[in-house]
């Protein structure tokens, strides 16, 4: 069954699907995105993508394409087209098209984009034995926050921990703080068992997974801190993963050439995966 797309109010195949060549989003990276699991039949934290999504719109001045109650109706239909239980949501906005000027166009409607994808369930062999990451400096702008279309930095650290065989990269700061991965938030455990992530602010973005799992954290009474670590005590710490919407809770189990602890996966991310996994199964199936 081929795959379907949404292209500012139109249904296509996805081979077909295609945007104009002055689209500020392809000129300019004008633009910003969301990506919504979909996890059996499930939109998880839609409702906090969505705000997200309405504050990165915000911060660079740009309109909603479509209502938000009709962007509902065409993501639920996009998906009941691509038939996919478990999948990603791709959402793009950008300014729309215009003439390639820098300054915004006038009187200019944004546009709009969506795909789904299909994606395995769980990856087993990274929840049982982990994943590696490098360190690298982050070369990103100074408005992380806004989930922008903009990610050549990014792509440049994906491609350099994938030259070094690992998974991902973390970032840090002109402080050796780090900020957070190339596509996930960075997280360690102290020596003493305190869940430890960098602060919200403009140096990293607002992960939804990121504050689902902070929540679930305080139910489960486990300490938290969210406070810059650096690379060193990342190298020294008990436990660390990532989190994103497409894995999770993912175990660390290497930071550059430095083993963390025994190597392995430790319990309290592997209870935060477990406890998220039924946080999913919470949300309701669409109809």
């Amino acid at each position: 069954m081929p795959r379907i797309a949404y292209v500012n109010g139109r249904y296509v195949d996805h081979g077909e699907a295609v945007v104009h060549v002055e689209d500020r989003g392809y000129q300019f990276a004008d633009g910003v995105y969301e990506v919504v699991h979909l996890f059996r039949n499930r939109l998880i934290d839609l409702e906090p993508h969505l705000d997200r999504l309405g504050r990165s719109l915000d911060e660079l001045d740009m309109a909603w394409p479509i209502h938000r109650s009709a962007l509902h109706v065409a993501m639920r239909e996009i998906i009941r087209r691509n038939r996919f239980a478990t999948g990603l949501v791709y959402i793009q906005v950008t300014r729309g098209v215009a003439p390639r000027d820098h300054k915004f166009p006038k009187d200019v409607r944004s546009s709009l984009v969506m795909t789904v994808r299909a994606i395995p369930e769980f990856l087993d062999d990274m929840r049982e034995n982990g994943v590696a990451v490098i360190t690298l400096e982050d070369i990103r702008w100074a408005r992380r926050d806004i989930k922008s279309v903009s990610l050549l930095p990014n792509v440049l650290g994906k491609q350099a921990a994938a030259a070094a065989d690992v998974y991902e990269a973390w970032m840090y700061d002109g402080e050796g703080m780090v900020t957070e991965g190339t596509s996930s938030n960075a997280w360690i455990i102290s020596g003493d068992g305190v869940l430890i992530t960098r602060a919200a602010d403009h140096d990293i973005l607002q992960g939804i997974t990121r504050q689902a799992i902070l929540q679930l954290a305080q139910e489960m009474n486990i300490s938290f801190e969210e406070r810059s670590f650096s690379v060193e005590e990342a190298y020294n710490a008990r436990e660390a993963f990532m989190s994103n919407s497409s894995h999770f809770v993912t175990p660390v189990t290497r930071i550059d050439d430095r083993v963390i602890a025994n190597g392995i996966p430790g319990s309290l991310s592997a209870a935060l995966h477990s406890r998220y996994v039924e946080f999913m199964s919470e949300f309701p199936k669409i109809s």
